[in-house]
């Protein structure tokens, strides 16, 4: 898209435009997870809870990725919007190599110390052989899955949300039939269990790898006529660094929040596990679509701040507020209607159940702050002040939930729900600080505009 008319065309069209493909993406990225629960729902409920121990894990790695991917965009945005398109390109092909050297070592690393860190978020003898054999084979692709992450967030800021889509819509409709193909063996296919599941993602992560990149090129950001651009320049690391540490460092810490939920969650058993495991996929259906709405913020963001059109900028954040409740509300009366029947279809022990419901009922009502979360996590980052994204991280992902966790599990030994209605009022308490910064900042440019 024409980096004109993202600084130009009226606002709620523009975010109609980004955030209706990219939350799209979304739905269908919840549902290839959702396949993969069911799938392993199949084999066992050791099994379920052995993917939903993992899988948090891998958040862990993951996180840094992501924080890639958002300085990739803000950078690469903030330079067309200044109308300097060559320095975009040399971000985004140096920033490319940054991200899969990252991701190399992340991977690497991951590998090596999965089985202790799979302990140590309580992951006992029971599924622990199932949960390792899983997640290693996930880690050897890691860096198929930075790779994706950087092309994406060079093409978000351009505007194209469509490419990224159509990876997941691919990845969810190729994993309905990989799934069942590695984890059973056909011919000369081995039947892979567990492991099945894993080798089908990272395949798919390989071939969208492939598609995102030629889509990539397109663009004329990415392109292997001089080498030398894609040999490292530290001034440009730096900046990407210092626009990806904080959210990175966000991602990493939402990803130890989720391994300090689970290693709670594991004082209720391990049907409390699977229970746990389920009812996450199934709010993420309707919760992670509002993440369309942050990828749309932070293209817009991130340009028209390179423009120099702050009231622009304030206009996104109402509009994008507006459309991510309104998701949300839709969410909130879907879940409360198909919520536990949706579970079921996953696991047929009452207990499991049980444990997924407790989950869903209150988690529901926590969308609106994380609506609040991803919308102004997206504001700061486009407008290039990622600080607060990481003081906030900490206290809603990290010393909230240990405080407010360990009384409620180990001292107070209340039920398990009353672990989600703790997260409750940390996510509120987190969003209402968040908000009030976001506009601080929006006010603090506006004045030195003037």
């Amino acid at each position: 898209m024409n980096s004109t008319v993202l600084t130009t065309e009226s606002i709620p069209i523009l975010l109609r435009r980004l955030a209706i493909p990219s939350s799209l993406g979304m739905v269908f990225n919840t549902l290839y997870n959702v396949v993969d629960t069911y799938y392993a729902g199949l084999l066992s409920t050791e099994a379920l809870a052995a993917l939903s121990s993992s899988f948090f894990l891998f958040f862990v790695i993951v996180g840094l990725g992501y924080g890639g991917s958002t300085a990739l965009t803000a950078l690469i945005g903030n330079a067309l919007g200044r109308k300097h398109p060559r320095y975009a390109g040399l971000i985004a092909k140096k920033g490319l190599v940054l991200v899969l050297f990252l991701g190399m070592i992340l991977g690497l690393l991951g590998y090596i110390s999965a089985p202790t860190m799979l302990r140590l978020i309580g992951v006992v003898a029971l599924y622990h052989t199932l949960a390792l054999e899983y997640i290693q084979i996930i880690l050897g692709g890691t860096v198929l899955f930075f790779a994706n992450f950087a092309l994406n967030g060079i093409l978000v800021a351009t505007g194209d949300t469509k490419s990224y889509r159509n990876t997941l819509l691919f990845g969810f409709i190729a994993n309905m039939l990989l799934n069942p193909l590695f984890m059973y063996g056909w011919g000369f296919i081995p039947a892979m269990g567990i492991g099945g599941i894993a080798a089908s993602t990272v395949l798919i992560q390989g071939i969208n790898a492939l598609y995102l990149l030629q889509k990539s090129i397109h663009t004329g950001l990415i392109s292997f006529e001089t080498l030398q651009c894609f040999y490292p320049d530290w001034r440009i690391y730096k900046n990407l660094i210092a626009q990806g540490l904080a959210p990175g460092l966000n991602m990493l810490m939402m990803s130890f929040g989720s391994l300090i939920a689970l290693y709670f969650v594991t004082e209720y058993g391990y049907k409390a596990v699977a229970g746990y495991g389920i009812g996450y996929r199934v709010e993420q259906l309707l919760l992670l679509p509002a993440l369309g709405i942050s990828s749309a913020t932070l293209s817009l963001v991130s340009i028209n701040m390179g423009a120099g059109k702050i009231e622009r900028v304030r206009e996104i954040i109402f509009a994008a507020l507006k459309y991510g409740y309104t998701i949300s509300l839709v969410g909130i009366i879907v879940l409360y209607a198909l919520g536990e029947w949706l579970i079921g279809r996953f696991d047929s022990d009452p207990e499991v159940i049980a444990f997924g419901i407790h989950y869903l009922l209150v988690m529901v009502f926590v969308f609106f702050g994380f609506v609040t979360h991803f919308v102004c996590v997206a504001t700061l980052q486009g407008m290039k002040h990622p600080a607060m994204i990481f003081y906030i991280g900490a206290y809603r992902q990290l010393i909230a939930p240990l405080i407010f966790f360990t009384l409620i599990a180990k001292i107070w030994e209340l039920s398990f729900i009353w672990l989600w209605i703790g997260l409750a009022f940390i996510v509120y308490s987190s969003a209402v600080i968040i908000l009030w910064h976001t506009f601080k900042v929006i006010k603090k440019h506006d004045t030195s505009m003037l």
